[in-house]
C-alpha cells in the first residue's frame, strides 16, 4: 500500500435531510456529588459520521455509556424514530441496533480470535451462527480491517495491541449495527489499521449505518467527520456542520477560552542535546533473528521519538530500554556504564516506563486515585517504616496542577475518572519518581488536545532540566511538534533517523513506507 493510498478522498456525504436514527434530549447524570452530565443533547442522522469531542471530563464517556445502556440517565429522554426508547442494559442497546467499541481493549486473551469475534452472539441470537458461516464472515471482516489478519484460531493474547482492538471492532461490525459508536476506539490502532477502518466505516455510512466517533485527534475529525458535537462541563455547547468548523473554533468551544493552542517551543531548552553526555546506550541489539543489529545512544536532555507502522519493532525496542530483555542496553553516567538486568534494575538506575495498555499494565481498579499515583514513591513518602498519605497527596497536588488532572477527592476510586484523567495519573506516578530517563509508550492515547499540550510543555521543561525522554507515539503530528529526532522502525530494524530540522508529516510517513530522508544510520 502506498502513501497516497492512505490519503484517498472520502466518499459522498449524507444529506442534511437524512432521517434521525437517534435523538437524546436534556440528559443529566450524577455519580454521588459529581455531576457528569448537566444538560446534554445529541442527534444522529442515518448515514452520517458524527464526531463527539470535548476535554477529558466533559461528559462524553457518560453520554456514550447512556446510549450504550451501561448507565441510566437521571433525567432526559432518548428517542429513535420519534419514539421514546429505554436502554436498560447493553443487550437492550444492541437489540436496538446500537453497538459500542470502547477505548479499553475488551477481549478474552486466552480465547481464540474467532471465539472473541462471536463472543455473546449465541445468547443474543436465538439460533447461533453456523461454524462455517462464522469463519467466513469473520475472515471477510478482518481482511477488510487488517492488511495481515491473524489466524482465526490464534490466541488473542499473542496479538499486538492494535490487532486486538481491530478484533473488538470486527466483533461490533459482525453484529450489523444501525448505530456504531467508536469511543476512542482508534487510539489503540496503528496508522495503517486506522486508515483501513475509516475506509470501511465510510463505505458502511454510505450504505446507511450511522457512526459516532469519539476522538481527540483533529486529523480524524477532519478526515471523515460529517458533523461535530462539542461538549464542555457536562453540557452540549455546539453542533457544527463540516464546513463550519476549524481546529481553533473547536478548541475554543471545548475550553470556553479565547486562547488558542500554541506549538511547543524547542527554544526553551537550556542546552543543545547533541552536546550533552550519553546516558543510555544500545549496542548490537537485534529485535528479531536475522535482522540488522541496532546501535544507538541517547543523550541527556533530549526528546527522542520512536515511530513506524504497528508491529515493526518500536514497541519491543522501547521495552528493551526498560530492561525487559537483558543484553545490549547500558545505563551510562560519569562512573561508567552498567548493563540493565531487568525492569526493577532499570528503575533503580533512574529509568521509568509508562506502559501503553493502561487497563492491563498500569491501573489497579480496586485502588484509589492516590494509591494508584503513590505506587512508585511510597519509599519517598515514608519515614521510619511508616507511610504518610499526606506526603503523597501533596505530591499528587503538584501534578494535578501541572497536568490539569480533573478529579474529585484523591480517596475516590481511580475508576471514577475518565480514561484520559486515569492516563494522566499514571504519567504523574512516574514523573513523581523523579527519573533521569523517562520511557513513554504512546502516553497521549485517549487524552484531549489541551492535555496533550500540557504534557508537551512539561516534558519540554523537564528536558531543559536534563531529563531524557524516549517516547513511542502513533501520532505523526506529535513527532513533528515535539521531538528532537525520530527513530523510524521497519521490519524489526532501525530504518532511519530523522532530525527535527527535517521532520514533517510527509517525510515521516514516507519513512514508514521505506522512503529514506537522510543518510542511512550506521547500524
Amino acid at each position: 500500500m502506498t502513501v497516497a493510498e492512505f490519503h484517498s478522498a472520502p466518499g459522498p456525504r449524507p444529506s442534511a435531510a437524512a432521517p434521525l436514527v437517534l435523538h437524546a434530549r436534556n440528559l443529566a447524570k450524577s455519580f454521588g456529588p459529581t455531576v457528569a452530565l448537566r444538560e446534554a443533547g445529541f442527534e444522529l442522522r442515518a448515514g452520517e459520521i458524527h464526531a463527539l469531542v470535548g476535554e477529558n471530563g466533559s461528559g462524553k464517556s457518560t453520554l456514550v455509556k447512556i446510549l450504550s445502556g451501561v448507565h441510566h440517565p437521571d433525567r432526559g429522554v432518548i428517542e429513535a424514530g420519534g419514539r421514546p426508547m429505554v436502554l436498560a442494559t447493553p443487550r437492550t442497546a444492541q437489540a436496538n441496533g446500537i453497538v459500542t467499541v470502547f477505548q479499553e481493549v475488551l477481549v478474552i486473551e486466552n480465547q481464540s480470535v474467532l471465539d472473541n469475534l462471536w463472543l455473546g452472539t449465541d445468547r443474543f441470537f436465538r439460533a447461533g451462527v453456523p461454524e462455517k458461516q462464522r469463519r467466513q464472515r469473520a475472515q471477510e471482516c478482518l481482511s477488510e480491517l487488517l492488511e495481515h489478519p491473524p489466524a482465526l484460531d490464534a490466541r488473542m493474547e499473542d496479538l499486538e495491541l492494535s490487532d486486538r482492538q481491530a478484533c473488538g471492532i470486527a466483533r461490533a461490525l459482525l453484529r450489523g449495527p444501525r448505530v456504531l459508536i467508536l469511543d476512542e476506539a482508534t487510539s489503540a490502532l496503528d496508522f495503517e489499521t486506522r486508515t483501513r477502518l475509516f475506509r470501511m466505516v465510510t463505505r458502511l455510512a454510505g450504505e446507511g449505518m450511522a457512526v459516532v466517533l469519539i476522538t481527540h485527534r483533529m486529523d480524524e475529525i477532519d478526515e471523515i467527520g460529517d458533523r461535530i458535537t462539542v461538549m464542555r462541563s457536562g453540557e452540549t455547547v455546539a453542533t457544527l456542520e463540516k464546513s463550519a468548523w476549524d481546529q481553533q473554533e473547536i478548541v475554543r468551544l471545548m475550553t470556553g477560552a479565547e486562547h488558542l493552542i500554541q506549538p511547543v517551543a524547542r527554544a526553551r531548552r537550556t542546552a543543545d542535546p547533541e552536546r550533552q553526555p550519553v546516558v543510555l546506550k544500545v549496542e548490537d541489539v537485534r529485535l528479531a533473528p536475522e535482522r540488522a543489529p541496532i546501535n544507538v545512544a541517547f543523550r541527556k536532555g533530549e526528546i527522542v521519538g520512536l515511530a513506524g507502522l504497528e508491529g515493526h519493532g518500536q514497541d519491543r525496542f522501547l521495552k528493551l530500554l526498560h530492561g525487559r530483555h537483558p543484553g545490549g542496553v547500558s545505563r551510562v553516567d560519569g562512573n561508567g556504564s552498567v548493563a540493565l538486568k531487568n525492569p526493577g534494575h532499570a528503575q533503580d538506575l533512574g529509568i521509568s516506563y509508562v506502559a501503553r495498555d493502561r487497563r492491563s499494565e498500569s491501573i489497579f481498579p480496586w485502588m484509589s486515585i492516590l494509591e494508584n499515583f503513590a505506587l512508585a514513591t511510597i519509599a519517598k513518602d515514608s519515614a521510619r517504616g511508616r507511610y504518610s498519605p499526606a506526603k503523597s497527596e501533596s505530591r499528587l497536588a503538584k501534578f494535578t496542577g501541572q497536568l490539569n488532572i480533573k478529579l474529585g477527592r484523591p480517596s475516590d476510586a481511580i475508576t471514577t475518572l475518565s480514561g484520559g484523567n486515569q492516563q494522566k495519573v499514571i504519567i504523574a506516578r512516574w514523573l513523581a519518581a523523579d527519573p533521569s530517563i523517562l520511557l513513554l509508550n504512546d502516553p497521549t492515547r485517549g487524552i484531549d488536545v489541551n492535555a496533550k499540550r500540557d504534557l508537551y510543555r512539561l516534558l519540554g521543561e523537564l528536558a531543559g532540566q536534563g531529563l531524557t525522554v524516549v517516547m513511542l507515539s502513533t501520532e505523526v503530528d506529535e513527532h513533528v511538534e515535539l521531538m528532537d529526532r525520530v527513530l523510524v522502525f521497519r521490519e524489526n530494524e532501525l530504518f532511519t533517523e530523522i532530525r527535527s530540522d527535517r521532520l514533517s508529516p510527509e517525510t515521516l510517513v514516507g519513512a514508514f513506507f521505506g522512503a529514506k530522508v537522510e543518510e542511512d544510520i550506521d547500524n
